[in-house]
């Protein structure tokens, strides 16, 4: 698998050229947003007339339930809140990542919008920002059709319910894919800076930090072979410098964690106490196991698929750092102990995984066939989103 080479340093940019630049990117990805947004508007529309129909209020359901609630109290009153459970249990907010309700906070505070409405803003605004990301991915490693066409398929992805909602997913979709694509350009620092963010996003950054490692190590790796270590720390000193910075953001809020609670482990027990501790997939078997055999079969033939869509994306050849990043976000998917039904949407940042399909999809011989599929699947999706939300249980 390819990775990515080294190159003589650039000069320092012409700050004149930054904003022509700029636009001339946003140009170039106006037909994956574009495409993106009609694909999230379909289900948009399709959600709202059947919550009407259901007598229920869409934006409510967009922003008003589940882990949205929590992080808008934090947004709201900082950390420090926890609900006790008929049965015991204790869920402390300390489980959730601090960006998302520091950015419900800030916009709310400088717009009209409540701290709800600057929720669903910011994951509305995330969802175009990640597909941009990786539209910019797909074209950079198959051409401009492929991109657009995977950052369609990306707000067609089963649960892209998500996408819409005052959840993070969105926003830590966008810091990972403009993190790989500054790695695939070589802007280390700037990959390493997005992996910050990352990691005040969300626990799953972890899969974003592992790639960096990996591909910069193997990078020592190879020039140490082919130059000898002369020179070897002067040559990757800007590669060094973003891998060490990929994991502060992680890092920081554990040991946030740690303080508050007064213990090392802290960050770990609040995980757990959730019931999302590393149990190297027997929870997930458990669940299996206990299925009736109709539906056992058809999970066992959707994680077949899954494993399919992994060997493709291996078969494929995809740049190291992003191949990594993919695998990692459905291995660390599905080894935890947490809640089944949200494993689909904690896998829904792998966006690598559907680049297979979306060349394939490109290299139809007409944009009308390439069309034609992805507005069934958007279609799809939609009715599948809409069904979702309108239950009971989170997604």
């Amino acid at each position: 698998m390819p990775v990515q080479q080294t190159r003589p340093r650039p000069a320092a940019p012409d700050t004149r050229a930054a904003v022509p630049r700029a636009r001339a990117l946003l140009t170039a990805a106006a037909p994956a947003l574009g495409a993106y947004a009609a694909v999230r508007a379909v289900g948009l529309l399709v959600f709202q007339v059947w919550a009407s129909a259901a007598g229920k209020d869409a934006l409510h359901l967009l922003g008003g339930r589940w882990d949205s609630v929590w992080y808008q109290r934090i947004a709201a009153h900082g950390y420090g809140h926890t609900v006790t459970l008929p049965d015991g249990g204790v869920h402390p907010d300390l489980a959730f990542f601090p960006l998302l309700p520091a950015l419900e906070r800030g916009l709310a505070a400088v717009t009209p919008f409540t701290v709800r409405g600057a929720g669903i803003a910011v994951a509305w605004l995330a969802g175009l920002l990640a597909a941009w990301g990786i539209y910019a991915v797909g074209a950079r490693l198959h051409g401009r059709r492929t991109g657009v066409v995977l950052a369609a398929l990306w707000g067609a992805y089963p649960t892209a319910f998500v996408q819409s909602m005052a959840y993070t997913e969105t926003l830590f979709t966008a810091l990972a894919a403009w993190s790989l694509y500054a790695v695939l350009r070589d802007r280390w620092i700037t990959a390493g800076a997005l992996c910050v963010l990352a990691g005040l996003t969300r626990p799953s950054a972890a899969a974003l930090i592992a790639a960096l490692a990996l591909t910069a190590a193997t990078i020592l790796v190879r020039d140490r072979r082919a130059g000898g270590r002369r020179g070897l720390l002067r040559r990757n000193g800007r590669m060094l410098l973003g891998a060490c910075l990929a994991p502060l953001g992680w890092l920081a809020y554990v040991v946030f964690v740690a303080v508050r609670q007064g213990g090392p482990f802290a960050y770990f027990e609040v995980q757990a106490q959730w019931g999302n501790s590393i149990d190297g997939g027997r929870a997930l078997a458990g669940f299996i196991a206990g299925l009736p055999l109709p539906a056992a079969l058809g999970l066992c033939a959707a994680l077949g698929l899954l494993g399919w869509l992994v060997f493709l994306c291996v078969r494929q050849r995809q740049p190291l750092p992003v191949l990594v990043y993919g695998i990692a976000i459905v291995v660390v998917s599905l080894i935890g102990s947490g809640y089944f039904g949200s494993r689909p949407r904690l896998m829904m940042p792998a966006f690598p995984l559907l680049l297979p399909p979306a060349v394939a999809l490109a290299g139809l011989r007409t944009t009308v066939r390439t069309g034609a599929v992805l507005a069934a699947l958007a279609v799809g999706s939609a009715a599948y989103g809409a069904w979702t939300l309108l239950g009971p249980g989170p997604p």
